[in-house]
């Protein structure tokens, strides 16, 4: 029997990532570590090229104002990004799934000169500044103070799915690793969690598909 996966990703991807997981024969349990609430924001001046968006959460708590952009192209790390912006009226996309430099890159090459980043609150901007990039943050993800009971009765038992660095970091900080197994999402992400950890796997492309592969490889090894 293959072990329960733990989901700690924000609503409503959490029920998402645990319904993909259910549907490949994981039993999965959904605690999100954070509450997503839209920002006040308004456009730019000057009106940008194109728009940027590195999280779905920027599309689905965006508001009216996205109105007003989605005649632009919009470059999207991830595909679920880019569904939540497809969603939001967004017609013109282009999808990386390398994180933000290698999506900036992308733009510049494009011939985008000038972006605009809807962003979360806590956000990473990219090395690369040959792109001018304005940036409007129009969500928060707001984090849990202790761990949901929910999550702490399956540990050590299950296996921790870590979506994002700040996740890896907040999680690390409530339990003692030394039990617990964590499959992340990306280098960057396993490294935010830390050492110490019973097993750790790595998904190979930063998607559920490939973080739940990294997931069931975690279960043979414990099989």
């Amino acid at each position: 029997m293959k072990p329960t996966l733990l989901v700690l990703r924000p609503e409503p991807g959490g029920s998402a990532t645990a319904a993909l997981a259910e549907s490949l024969g994981f039993a999965a349990i959904a605690a999100p570590l954070f509450t997503v609430r839209p920002l006040d924001w308004s456009l730019p001046a000057i009106r940008p090229q194109a728009v940027l968006m590195t999280s779905a959460n920027a599309a689905r708590h965006g508001g009216a104002a996205l109105g007003e952009l989605t005649d632009l192209p919009l470059y999207a790390v991830g595909e679920s990004t880019a569904a939540a912006a497809r969603a939001a009226g967004f017609t013109t996309l282009v999808v990386g799934d390398d994180g933000i430099d290698a999506i900036a890159e992308r733009a510049r090459r494009d011939g985008i000169e000038r972006m605009l980043h809807l962003a979360g609150r806590e956000h990473r901007q990219p090395g690369d500044k040959r792109v001018a990039i304005e940036r409007r943050l129009v969500y928060a993800a707001d984090a849990v103070t202790s761990l949901p009971d929910a999550a702490r009765a399956l540990l050590p038992h299950a296996i921790v799915l870590l979506h994002s660095p700040r996740a890896a970091a907040l999680f690390a900080s409530l339990v003692d690793p030394g039990a617990i197994a964590t499959a992340a999402i990306s280098e960057a992400t396993r490294r935010a969690a830390g050492d110490g950890w019973r097993a750790v796997a790595v998904a190979d492309l930063p998607t559920d598909a490939s973080l739940l592969a990294a997931a069931a490889k975690l279960c043979d090894q414990s099989g």
